[in-house]
């Protein structure tokens, strides 16, 4: 039964969401009279909002002036988010002046009846009194004159004034305390609370710690305020589990259950001595089964026995909810305990459905129409209430009919309201209290400084300032009564529980090719197809020359290729190709190829899309070489699949779209690298074939097999043998006789920046013109001020230096810190490293594996010592003895005073950082520019003039702003580099085919490509 239900939950992650919402209807419809009871309780529940509100001010009012579609509504949000954390005035002023200067604030003043809503439209308290709204246009002279006459103090003083008091509606109190004792008021009138310590997910042990400190004592705070009233009547605390433990991801399962459930023990071992609920909160949907693994292990425990008060978060958005409700129901029977389960709407939609697009999954774990996530509600409350011995209900809703349809279907049952602080009492002033409706609700407070208000505050201005928020509806006077407390279950009916129209499948998110397919790493049903997939790949693979005639017979001696994480371990076994057999192929691809060029360019790309299918069907095979080929992690490797596939399908629908009339240039030489020995030999072969060109392909000589298993692919796929040819080798025979041959009409080049200096040179030479289009390697940095988030800093970091072992071309070399913030973020991030695991990339928590061979391992140790004899501090991680027999080597952090230091490209898991003041802006960028490199730079900021000014002056083919550097997408962002980092145009973008085809080609286009050509001799 048990495993039956928690399958359920499994089996419904990612439902088809019409079929979800059938299953669900019959659950929530309410019968007529019930019904018409509702709607009746609901009316007058949102007529009384809208009768308090039209007096009151606070953040409803602000969020319905200001609502996020508007230039002012962003901005306010990024001053809220900012302000208050960034530490130095000059950076703050900029800030300020950033986003007043850019907003017509104007057109907000004197509209809302709120005085709250007009002192934030003008950003400022002037001589510390809040400014009447009538007198806007003197207010407006006096901020143009403070701006002209250099007035920051004064504007920074009253905008942080009022930013707190911004803050102040969404914050309970600064400490435990003082949102204790702030909330008697409401707890005399009936409310009760539960505490949530603001924060958000721990990046470092020692976040955890402090985590854990402030939770510790909280609930004794908590515990002394409830005065014996027990878990139901008196306050309790959230739990935010990701807040307790730095990896809590599904990838490191083991080690979060063996690290995090004793804390969370110890917590409600705490909990229940003060005889407080104790609740789990609900975070992203890819954390749910984790945060359902803990939950039934603190149920069991028998050191809980006795007390009531563990409670779970269910989320009514995701699809997974009603089963959810009936495996909560069947632990607490089976413990014969009494669980307290919070039913919420949902609060990550945005970020869900994006991730779920990113990642190419098969769907979306929640649902993509508000009125279907209130169908599941009523469903989930439901069944609730049927379980009276097994769930204490606490229903959590700022909506009017989802309200009043619990309190009709409840009757007398014993159950509680929830609300947000700050945003719910309107509603439930008219329901608690014992001349009111006399039921109970709960405030959800949140307790913390300003400073840590950040996500948490843009949550709710996203949840709350979109267009179909309740919240946001019920306070416009502009929308019916009667539409605000429409049935929810007749609108699910009448769209069939068919998914919004404008929010496609992930793999139909481009209108003219599919998306490729991801695997979803937090779903067992995905990581058991995984498993049963590389278990079948073969164990040994096999790598030769594949021309387009019949094969020679005078092969050399086969070598083995082994596996960087283990040398003793073979993976299988190349036979280079020779020089001779370099003049074979290309005399092949000259004569019997050119066949591909007079192929109809719709043939040409059905193949290249028949191979985009073969590749995700072979996905298995695939994955293991790249694991065990070339040391990536089974998350990067599957990264090589999606890519691969998706340059097949971009350029197959590019080369339909425009190649109709173009001619091919001739045989075409792709010459790849190793680091990324699938995605990037794809992209360069689809490419060529894509524009009519036969192909010689080069693989790196450290990565052939996996390049074997794709030129099979591709011929399986339809592409003949002639046009597409095999050429495992070294660079210094084989990719040097190519190059030579003047039977080869261009070469793609993805490599050092020396070798392509030296095939410039080669096709330099000649007179007719050959293709170049070579991407190099980047000194690629990322600026940070001191108003960009540490905690996204940390994480964006983390990714883009040691993802991949830090080889890939896109990866973070140098990071340059504003001296404000330099400290607290290198504390951070140092910590951000200690959690990271170095090992045998075949194990899902693995999340460094090798470099390529030893050479690279060495080449890195020579360069870091050279640093620390330089004088440079270097942070290392220490090399786990796991590693010993593999080309390792740990994520490592040098600072140093200059960029200039830095002779060239260091590639690999290691990050160099600077630190510069305030104001010496413009110089970072010129010290960058002054390396040569231009292919990557990132920069994080909230500051938008920042953005505008690094962007304008950096050289740099990407230019990524507060994210992450890698990962660039096919077609979404396309791929390449300036200077020393490359030639013509960049991969997966519109102009690539039109550099592989002799015309049409109009002026402009040639242009783009004129005077690229790589710098030096």
């Amino acid at each position: 039964m048990a495993s039956a239900l928690r399958a359920r939950i499994t089996a419904a992650y990612r439902a088809d969401e019409a079929a979800a919402v059938h299953a669900l209807v019959s659950e929530a419809a309410l019968a007529p009279e019930a019904l018409a009871a509702t709607q009746r309780l609901a009316a007058s529940l949102a007529q009384g909002v809208r009768a308090a509100r039209s007096t009151a001010g606070g953040v409803d009012a602000l969020m319905l002036e200001f609502s996020l579609d508007s230039r002012e509504g962003v901005a306010l949000m990024c001053l809220a988010e900012a302000l208050l954390r960034i530490p130095d005035p000059a950076t703050r002023d900029r800030l300020i002046r950033d986003k007043i200067g850019r907003g017509d604030w104007r057109a907000h003043v004197g509209k809302s009846p709120s005085l709250f809503v007009n002192a934030a439209a003008w950003g400022l308290l002037v001589s510390g009194q809040l400014v009447d709204s009538r007198s806007d246009s003197a207010l407006e002279a006096a901020l143009t004159s403070l701006l002209r006459k250099g007035g920051e103090p004064l504007i920074r003083k009253g905008v942080d004034l009022a930013m707190r008091l911004l803050g102040k509606q969404f914050v309970t109190g600064r400490t435990i305390a003082e949102a204790i004792d702030n909330a008697r008021e409401r707890e005399a009138r009936g409310y009760r609370y539960s505490y949530d310590m603001l924060g958000e997910a721990a990046l470092t042990a020692a976040d955890a710690e402090r985590y854990l400190a402030a939770y510790e004592n909280a609930i004794d705070a908590i515990g002394d305020a409830s005065q014996g009233k027990g878990v139901y009547a008196g306050p309790g605390i959230s739990i935010k589990l990701s807040a307790l433990h730095p990896r809590y991801s599904r990838l490191q399962r083991e080690r979060v259950l063996a690290e995090l459930l004793p804390r969370l023990l110890h917590l409600a071992q705490r909990a229940g001595r003060r005889d407080i609920g104790l609740n789990l909160d609900a975070e992203e949907a890819d954390r749910l089964e984790l945060s359902l693994d803990l939950f039934e292990r603190l149920a069991a425990d028998p050191a809980l026995i006795g007390w009531n008060g563990l409670g779970f978060v269910v989320q009514a958005y995701q699809k997974r909810a009603r089963a959810v409700i009936d495996w909560v129901v069947d632990v607490a029977r089976r413990n014969r305990r009494r669980v307290m389960v919070r039913l919420v709407k949902g609060a990550y939609w945005d970020s869900e459905i994006k991730r779920a697009q990113v990642d190419g999954l098969d769907g979306y774990p929640v649902f993509t129409r508000k009125v279907h996530t209130d169908v599941a509600y009523l469903a989930c409350a439901r069944a609730m209430l049927a379980a009276p011995d097994a769930v204490y209900p606490q229903f959590a809703s700022h909506n009017a009919f989802t309200i009043a349809a619990v309190h009709t279907l409840a009757g007398d049952a014993d159950y509680e309201f929830q609300c947000l602080h700050g945003m719910g009492e309107s509603v439930y002033d008219q329901i608690v209290g014992a001349d009111k409706l006399n039921r109970a609700c709960r405030i959800y407070a949140p307790v913390g400084s300003h400073e840590t208000l950040l996500a948490y505050l843009v949550r709710r201005l996203l949840e709350n300032g979109a267009n179909t928020s309740f919240v946001n509806r019920i306070v416009d006077p502009r929308i019916d009564i009667a539409e605000l407390v429409a049935d929810p279950v007749a609108g699910a009916r009448e769209n069939a529980g068919a998914p919004h129209p404008r929010i496609l499948l992930p793999a139909a998110l481009y209108p003219d090719r599919k998306n490729s397919r991801g695997i979803d790493f937090s779903d067992e049903s995905a990581l058991s197809a995984l498993e049963a997939e590389l278990a079948v790949a073969p164990p040994r693979s096999e790598a030769r020359p594949l021309l387009g005639g019949p094969e020679m017979d005078d092969r050399h001696t086969p070598t083995s290729v082994a596996n960087p994480a283990n040398r003793d371990e073979p993976v299988g076994l190349v036979t280079m190709a020779s020089v001779a057999d370099v003049e074979r192929a290309v005399a092949i691809a000259a004569s019997e190829g050119m066949s591909w060029a007079r192929t109809a360019v719709a043939e040409r790309a059905t193949c290249l899309e028949r191979a985009a299918d073969l590749i995700e069907h072979e996905r298995g095979p695939l994955i293991a070489l790249a694991v065990r080929e070339a040391g990536k992690t089974l998350v990067n490797a599957q990264g090589e699949i999606r890519e691969a596939a998706d340059y097949c399908r971009y350029y197959a629908a590019q080369a339909r779209r425009e190649l109709a009339l173009a001619t091919p240039r001739g045989p075409m030489a792709c010459i790849a690298p190793w680091n990324f020995p699938l995605a990037i030999f794809v992209g360069q072969v689809t490419a060529a074939l894509a524009a009519g060109n036969p192909v010689l392909a080069k693989p790196a000589a450290q990565t052939p097999l996996i390049a074997a298993a794709a030129i099979e692919l591709l011929h399986r796929a339809g592409v003949p043998r002639a046009a597409l040819q095999l050429l495992p080798g070294r660079g210094d025979t084989v990719g040097t006789a190519l190059v030579a041959d003047p039977r080869i009409a261009g070469v793609l080049f993805t490599g050092s920046t020396a070798v392509a200096r030296g095939i410039n040179r080669e096709l330099a030479r000649r007179d007719d013109d050959p293709v170049l289009v070579a991407e190099t390697g980047g000194q690629n940095a990322m600026i940070v001020d001191s108003s960009a988030l540490p905690e996204q800093v940390v994480t964006d970091v983390i990714s883009s230096a040691f993802d991949s072992a830090g080889q890939r071309c896109s990866a973070l070399r140098v990071l340059c810190l504003q001296a404000d913030i330099a400290e607290r973020v290198l504390t951070m991030l140092k910590g951000a490293m200690a959690e990271l695991t170095l090992g045998d990339p075949r194990r899902l928590d693995t999340d460094i594996g090798p470099v390529i061979d030893a050479k690279s391992r060495d080449a890195l140790a020579a360069h870091v010592d050279r640093m620390r004899a330089a004088g440079a501090t270097v942070f290392q991680l220490p090399l786990p003895a796991a590693c010993a027999n593999g080309s390792f080597f740990p994520p490592t952090l040098i600072e140093f005073e200059r960029i200039a230091q830095l002779e060239g490209e260091v590639f690999g898991p290691v990050l160099h950082v600077v630190r510069y003041r305030e104001g010496e802006l413009a110089s970072v960028v010129a010290s960058i520019n002054a390396t040569g490199y231009g292919l990557t730079h990132g920069i994080q900021t909230r500051i938008d003039e920042t953005v505008e000014a690094v962007c304008k002056r950096i050289r740099a083919g990407n230019i990524y702003v507060n994210r992450n550097m890698i990962g660039a997408v096919v077609g979404v962002q396309p791929f390449g580099g300036e200077g020393l980092s490359g030639t013509g145009p960049k991969a997966g973008g519109p102009h690539y085919l039109r550099r592989l085809v002799w015309e049409p080609v109009d002026a402009a286009a040639t242009a783009i490509y004129a005077e690229q050509t790589l710098p030096g001799p």
